[in-house]
């Protein structure tokens, strides 16, 4: 077997009050936190439940709540700006992506020269404070990986930022954090997930680590999704999609994605769709091209999601997998058109060669095992016109 290597945090806590059972060693992090997050944890109560941790544990906090938004540079510079001047020392992101990308970029910021937007497609080189990662849905497995995305707001790129110094020292998989959220954003947040574990498994960087990772998250989407979209006080099916979207995460972070978010990272900059939103409206289109490129590993991501293989070809089972996901996305309501998501027609049809070139240029369309053009690109963005 080749040589690899398989990064993800250094300590997790999952499942039910995981947060509790993390306090006293979120104490031993450093005596003031900044905590980034959004206004709607404040509104929740969620913010309290995590002071109501640091406070019984001695730990002070300031907090930034300006991460309302897909991440952009402007939040980042914000919350620098309280960090340095609370005189903080770690940091706790909670919340959805938002919040955790916005942390890592932060954290980087304080140890890195420059801009955020200097570090555009680059390793971020110097070791960052102490990270505290606690998501509130179940999707981007932001807490597992060593990538941000940042928007840089003058040029609507979405950038990609990475290296081992921004994975989170600290991954708290709390389910009971996602009880709230409601049913669109947990359809699209867990189509998030199952991109990620699909892509990680047919990626030309996968592992076998990464491959067990990859088809046991897209098990428990494929049992659990559609219930917690229709339940969402199911906590039992709330936990199973809180570890799917750990264990994607920590799949693509150790190989890689692919073609759904190199092409997904230009309708966000463009048309400031949600990260989750567009890949899932993408992924059904994307995976009918790249199956050719693997199909007895299709075949797999098929058994994973239910489907009966058996006396079927590879490719044959492809299909039904391929079909299986699409299912899935319709029986979640996740739209199939741009024009359902109050995206500009017109200007959507304008900006096809730019997000063809766009997606092209982040290099993750190039991890695909069937490896597409830049008209290929345009094709399928075609399709969801």
């Amino acid at each position: 077997m080749e040589a690899k290597q398989f990064l993800c945090p250094p300590q997790i806590f999952y499942g039910e009050n995981a947060l509790e059972l993390a306090g006293e060693k979120l104490a031993t992090l450093g005596k003031k936190a900044l905590i980034v997050t959004d206004k709607m944890m404040v509104q929740l109560g969620y913010i309290s439940n995590l002071t109501k941790v640091l406070d019984a544990n001695g730990v002070e906090y300031a907090i930034y709540d300006g991460a309302n938004a897909e991440t952009q540079d402007v939040f980042v510079d914000e919350g620098l700006e309280i960090y340095k001047k609370e005189d903080c020392q770690f940091l706790i992101a909670l919340g959805g992506g938002s919040p955790i990308d916005t942390m890592k970029a932060i954290a980087a910021m304080v140890t890195n020269p420059g801009k955020i937007t200097d570090y555009m497609g680059k390793v971020i080189p110097n070791e960052t404070p102490k990270m505290v990662a606690i998501p509130t849905t179940a999707g981007t497995g932001s807490e597992a990986t060593q990538f941000t995305i940042v928007a840089d707001t003058k040029n609507d790129v979405k950038m990609l930022l990475k290296g081992p110094n921004v994975i989170p020292d600290i991954a708290i998989d709390d389910p009971l954090l996602t009880m709230s959220v409601p049913p669109k954003v947990t359809a699209a947040t867990g189509i998030d997930a199952l991109t990620h574990a699909i892509e990680a498994y047919t990626s030309l960087k996968n592992q076998p680590l990464t491959d067990t990772y990859s088809l046991a998250a897209i098990k428990r989407i494929a049992d659990n999704l559609r219930k917690v979209v229709e339940n969402g006080k199911d906590v039992e099916a709330r936990s199973e999609m809180m570890l799917a979207s750990l264990e994607a995460g920590m799949a693509f972070n150790n190989s890689s994605v692919t073609i759904v978010h190199g092409m997904s990272r230009p309708i966000g900059a463009i048309f400031h769709v949600p990260h989750g939103v567009s890949n899932a409206i993408l992924l059904p289109a994307c995976l009918e091209f790249a199956m050719e490129g693997c199909p007895e590993r299709f075949a797999k991501v098929a058994e994973a999601m239910g489907v009966d293989t058996r006396g079927l070809s590879d490719i044959e089972a492809a299909k039904k997998g391929v079909e299986a996901v699409a299912k899935l996305c319709s029986d979640v309501q996740i739209p199939s058109k741009v024009s359902e998501l109050g995206v500009d027609v017109a200007k959507y049809e304008a900006s096809l060669d730019k997000m063809a070139s766009d997606a092209l240029a982040s290099g993750s369309p190039n991890n695909t095992m069937k490896q597409p053009t830049k008209e290929d690109l345009i094709a399928i963005y075609k399709k969801l016109i």
